[in-house]
């Protein structure tokens, strides 16, 4: 698959439909930025450099970081500031998240016409 490129999406806001887990470290700086959000479910995660992560929503919400015109917040704050998470997004570790094809809508529409190609065969 073609690297997938955020900026050409007419739905860049989608992908934060449900919030994203964020590491403890980087959600005390982004408190410290003032802005309407909020941060839920502490964990422990040994995959997160502090050794915790926290969600942006609770549930199946949208991010809480999320302006009613679809914009991330922290984004339009200071880019360095948005979770690691968020920036990779739709990528984890390099590879294609497991969640791009319910949240990413390249994906989404990639998979739907290499449905119809292979069903047309």
């Amino acid at each position: 698959m073609k690297k997938i490129d955020c900026q050409k999406c007419k739905q860049q806001h989608s992908c934060c439909d449900f919030g994203a887990w964020v590491d403890l470290d980087e959600a005390k700086k982004i408190l410290s930025l003032g802005l309407k959000g909020d941060f839920y479910h502490l964990e422990k995660d040994k995959d997160y450099p502090s050794g915790y992560r926290v969600g942006t929503s609770v549930e199946d919400n949208r991010c809480s970081f999320l302006t009613p015109g679809g914009l991330c917040s922290i984004h339009q704050v200071d880019y360095n500031f948005k979770p690691t998470h968020c920036k990779e997004f739709p990528y984890e570790n390099g590879r294609l998240s497991s969640f791009a094809d319910v949240l990413c809508p390249v994906v989404k529409s990639r998979r739907k016409s290499r449905k119809k190609q292979g069903s047309s065969r």
